[in-house]
């Protein structure tokens, strides 16, 4: 008897249906929980803000004679600590039902906590990427081609930072990100034969504009 997986609704893990005949899976893999949790939802700059404004807390009450209440720290201390708890465990479940996917032909994401969405992003499509390394994980920024958007708030956290207007699809917090950026430089060059590769970061390829494919995004909810 075959364990199933987590999202019994998927033909296969991360794929809403089979792979066509010839299509070959290459690479799949989730954020690091813990990369995603400092980068993405930034405990640690939270957990420094807290810090900062207990110290100040705790000088304002020494500072007042008689006003000193050990108490009202405590209480500000497990606060703080509920609120990174909560992030953190946000970051965890954020990470279990997310996984991304890698063939030879498109990138699929399958994202979201409550809502599933997955996200189908044929290489024709894709009309860049970006390598951005932090540490042992990183993160790859897909832009799409011009007249593509997904919106940054079905993204989110997937999405690269601060590019609202145009949002980009980003695989986060992954380990081996420059093998994986390598990989997806390989399958897009092949689907791009005679397009020029300027390097503007390592290992993922940033393109000219890309002719007129087949097929768009999709997207599947469940």
């Amino acid at each position: 008897m075959n364990a199933g997986h987590e999202h019994e609704f998927e033909a296969a893990p991360g794929l809403p249906e089979p792979l066509p005949r010839g299509e070959q899976l290459l690479w799949q893999g989730r954020p690091d929980w813990r990369s995603l949790a400092i980068h993405a939802f930034h405990v640690r700059k939270i957990a420094v803000y807290f810090a900062v404004m207990l110290t100040i807390q705790v000088l304002y009450l020494v500072g007042e004679p008689g006003r000193f209440q050990i108490a009202s720290v405590v209480t500000s201390l497990v606060l703080a600590s509920v609120a990174l708890a909560l992030l953190a465990a946000t970051a965890w479940m954020s990470s279990r039902t997310t996984l991304y996917t890698v063939t030879d032909r498109r990138i699929v994401m399958r994202i979201g906590i409550v809502l599933t969405l997955t996200f189908n992003l044929p290489l024709p499509r894709i009309a860049s990427a970006a390598l951005n390394p932090h540490g042992r994980t990183g993160d790859i920024a897909l832009n799409l081609v011009a007249n593509e958007r997904i919106g940054y708030f079905h993204l989110w956290p997937h999405a690269r930072a601060w590019e609202v207007r145009r949002p980009q699809p980003t695989l986060r917090c992954i380990t081996d990100a420059a093998a994986v950026g390598a990989l997806i430089q390989r399958q897009w060059m092949a689907v791009h034969p005679q397009s020029q590769v300027v390097q503007l970061e390592p290992a993922v390829p940033a393109t000219a504009p890309v002719a007129e494919p087949q097929r768009q995004p999709e997207a599947v909810t469940a």
